[in-house]
Order: structure tokens, then sequence, then C-alpha cells
């Protein structure tokens, strides 16, 4: 996967700006929906449902969101059928939500991050798989829990 939608309201823009070129500098490419300066910010509840539905469609696997705190792009994203987006504060959470959880968006917070931490996480992020470097038995449990939440969500989502 070398295809990747970024978004950022104005608390996060300095944050998203390190990370997008972080990837672009890799390969990457980097579809950004959020906001372009911090003259004119869009709000968290403005980017979140573009890059969502954006995953949610199938357009893009994996995303990056980032306000002031991560959580507001979190609450909106996970409104969204089939997105899993989880706001981390550190490489191991960055890791552990893929891992465990099955994420597909990160979500930081600008004024908690820094850029060099930030990239990690983005990388961390992007290059772990789900149930990677768990036991058998934690695997096929977190498959099985996998499926579980996909059929709460169709029964939120008929």
């Amino acid at each position: 996967m070398k295809k990747i939608i970024i978004g950022s309201d104005k608390s996060g823009f300095t944050l998203k700006e390190a990370i997008k070129t972080h990837l672009c500098e890799q390969g990457y490419e980097v579809e950004d929906c959020g906001t372009q300066s911090l003259e004119k910010g869009m709000t968290f509840y403005e980017v979140a449902p573009v890059a969502a539905k954006k995953i949610q469609d199938g357009e893009f696997e994996r995303g990056i969101l980032i306000c002031g705190t991560g959580m507001g792009m979190s609450v909106v994203a996970n409104k969204f059928k089939g997105v899993y987006a989880a706001a981390c504060e550190s490489t191991y959470a960055a890791e552990k939500c893929r891992a465990i959880n099955d994420a597909n968006i990160l979500t930081m917070g600008g004024w908690m991050i820094g850029e060099v931490l930030g990239c990690e996480m983005a990388d961390v992020f992007l290059h772990t798989e789900f149930t990677q470097n768990l036991e058998e038995w934690r695997q096929k449990f977190l498959r099985g829990a996998r499926e579980q939440v996909k059929n709460i969500e169709e029964e939120i989502y008929q």
C-alpha cells in the first residue's frame, strides 16, 4: 500500500505537513483532504468525513487525521461504517491499534505530538498488519472479534 489519505484542521496543520512530506519522501501517494494553509483552516468535523468516506468507499485503505488532540477526528471518522479510527499518542499505541484493532485511520493531536514522533507513529501504523507478531491463539481470537464488530455494525447500519 503506497497510497494514503491525510488531513488536518488548523491545530494539526504543522504536524500534518511534516508527516505528508515524510510519506512523500518514502514514495507514498498522499491525498490531502484537510487544511491547506494556516490562514484558511478547516474544522475537524469538515475534514474527518471526507477521509472516512473515501476509506469507506475503498478508495484508500488507510488514513491519518490530525486535530488538536486527535480525539475530535476519531469521534467523527468512527461514525462511518467500516471505518476504525484510533486516537494515539505513542508508537506503541499506533502499532497496537493496527495489530489488535485493525484500525484503518490513525488520529493524532497536533498540540501533543512532535514532528519526529508523528512521523515515527505514521511509519509504524502503515507498516503494521492486523494480528502481526501476535501469538496464534490471539490471532484467532482477534479475527473472531473483528467479525463480531462487523456484525454489530450490520445491526446498527441497517
